[in-house]
Formats: C-alpha cells, sequence, structure tokens
C-alpha cells in the first residue's frame, strides 16, 4: 500500500510532481530504489532537477466557452519555448481541459486530467523533452449568468491576458474594450469602494503630510486644506481604479462613463501578466553561452 509519507518522500528525493510519484510507487510495489529508477526511465526525475531554475518568462492565455472563462499563466526558462510547438500544444490541451473542468484552485489544475494523464505530468514530461523549466504557475476560473458578458484580450499573443465581466446592455465591442483597457493600463480595482481602506488611509497620510509642508498653504483654513487633501488623494488613486481611467480610445472621457453610456457596468476582471512579481535571476550573457555550449 502507498501512503502519503512514502509520496512525499520520493518527492523530496526526485523533485517529481506528487501525481507521478504515486503512480511510481504504485508501479514499483512500493519499492521506493525501483521507483526512482522508474521516473528516471520516464525522464521524469531528470526533468525534476531543473526544479530550482527561474521560470519567469512563458504565456499566458485567456479562453472563454459559453458561461465560462478562463486565464492562466504558464511559465517558462526564456521566451524562445513560446515558439514551441509541442509547448503551445500543451497550452491548448491546458485550456480545454480548465474549461471543461474548471479547476477552483492551482492544486486542482495540476491534478485535472486528460486521457488518463494529469496536467502535472503532461507538464512534467514537457520539462524532460524540451529542456526548460516549465511550470503552471496561476489560474482563474470566472463564470457568468446569461445576462452579464464577457471581454477577453490576449496581448503580443499572450504576454498579458485580460478578461472583463460586464452587466447590462449586452456589447461585444464594448467588452473587449474594457479588456484591452484592463490589459493596456493595469488597474487594481474596479471603483473606489473596492479598494481597501488602508491603501486610501496610507495615501491620505502622505498627502496630509505634503500638504501640510507646503509652505504657500500655511495660511489656508483647515477647510480647504482638507478639500485640497482629498482632491490629491483622489487624482493618486484614480489611476488603480478601472471606472476613473483615462479611456485608452478616447482619454478626455472616464472608463466608466464609456461604460455607462454603452448602458453596461463593469463586474469584475482579471489580468494575467507573464512574470509579473517574479525575480528573475541576472545571468553573465557570456557565463550562460558557455554552459549551453558544454551542457553545465
Amino acid at each position: 500500500m502507498v501512503t502519503a509519507k512514502d509520496v512525499k518522500e520520493l518527492r523530496e528525493k526526485t523533485g517529481a510532481g506528487m501525481m507521478d510519484c504515486k503512480k511510481a510507487l504504485t508501479e514499483c510495489d512500493g519499492d521506493m530504489a525501483k521507483a526512482i529508477d522508474w521516473l528516471r526511465e520516464k525522464g521524469i526525475a531528470k526533468a525534476a532537477k531543473k526544479a530550482d531554475r527561474i521560470a519567469a518568462e512563458g504565456l499566458s492565455r485567456v479562453a472563454v466557452e459559453g458561461n465560462t472563462a478562463v486565464v492562466f499563466e504558464v511559465n517558462t526558462e526564456t521566451d524562445f519555448v513560446a515558439k514551441n510547438e509541442q509547448f503551445l500544444g500543451l497550452l491548448d490541451t491546458m485550456k480545454e481541459v480548465f474549461l471543461q473542468v474548471k479547476p477552483e484552485s492551482l492544486e486542482a489544475a495540476l491534478a485535472a486530467e486528460k486521457d488518463g494523464k494529469s496536467i502535472e505530468t503532461m507538464i512534467t514530461e514537457a520539462t524532460a523533452t524540451i529542456g526548460e523549466k516549465i511550470s503552471l504557475r496561476r489560474v482563474a476560473v470566472v463564470t457568468k449568468t446569461d445576462d452579464e458578458m464577457f471581454g477577453s484580450y490576449m496581448h503580443m499573443g499572450g504576454s498579458i491576458s485580460a478578461l472583463a465581466l460586464l452587466k447590462g446592455k449586452q456589447d461585444e465591442a464594448v467588452a473587449k474594450d474594457i479588456a484591452m483597457q484592463v490589459a493596456s493600463m493595469n488597474p487594481g480595482y474596479v471603483t473606489r469602494n473596492d479598494m481597501p481602506k488602508e491603501i486610501v488611509d496610507h495615501e491620505r497620510e502622505i498627502q496630509t503630510e505634503i500638504t501640510k509642508a507646503d509652505e504657500k498653504l500655511a495660511n489656508k483654513p483647515e477647510k480647504v486644506l482638507a478639500g485640497i487633501i482629498e482632491g490629491r488623494v483622489s487624482k493618486n488613486l484614480q489611476d488603480m481604479c478601472l471606472v476613473e481611467q483615462p479611456f485608452f480610445k478616447n482619454p478626455d472621457q472616464k472608463v466608466g462613463q464609456y461604460v455607462k453610456e454603452a448602458g453596461a457596468e463593469i463586474v469584475s476582471f482579471v489580468r494575467f501578466a507573464v512574470g509579473e512579481g517574479i525575480e528573475k535571476r541576472e545571468d553573465n550573457f557570456a557565463d550562460e553561452v558557455m554552459n549551453q555550449a558544454f551542457g553545465n
């Protein structure tokens, strides 16, 4: 009988995925040494050696099918892999599986299967074949009602993927415009009401100190100063709120105005930019070439 402890031990020894370790132990009747050899023979343990590499490149995807939409990001070590047919095929498979399974977490997404093979196993096999660390970083699944609509947009083939959910008058062009706005202007929230209080309070503290230090405002009444502070807070926070941003097709108009005139309302959005928040390793170029040439 294969125990969770055995799976954990094998995973620590090889770096292979949980599902692969469980399968290896099952195939080898729980024999740890044979399971390690099994993983090596399948090329999975070899792929595991790449686990400590930094994968900050790759592609994102956004896909819509009926009332379900999915956005996900898959990372690689270099941008060259983004042109690899096997890698692109892997992304297509993920898209198909995620739309069908609707995984609620990254773990569920990795465990999702097609033809009896998990996404995690597919990633491990692709890593072994392509020769670069590949990892599924994040997945977001959004569902809608019949009176809502999706807008989606992928920039530069998947360097950024954005999904917008709107309600009200059905207009695919408007929904896509909002997805493009999200991709290009990177808002943090739909409206000011969605913004955490601590962010607003922090900005107010900063603007209060700046205003107090301004000698030109020294003799202004408290009420006037309060108005100046709130005005500055509003100005500095507006770019973080989608509805307050200038509309990219008409900078004289706010996004909120554009959507309202179209008879719609923004419900939510998702934006994945490849590699954002990942600290990329700075390699010496000469060393990198030598490593590739001699396989170090």
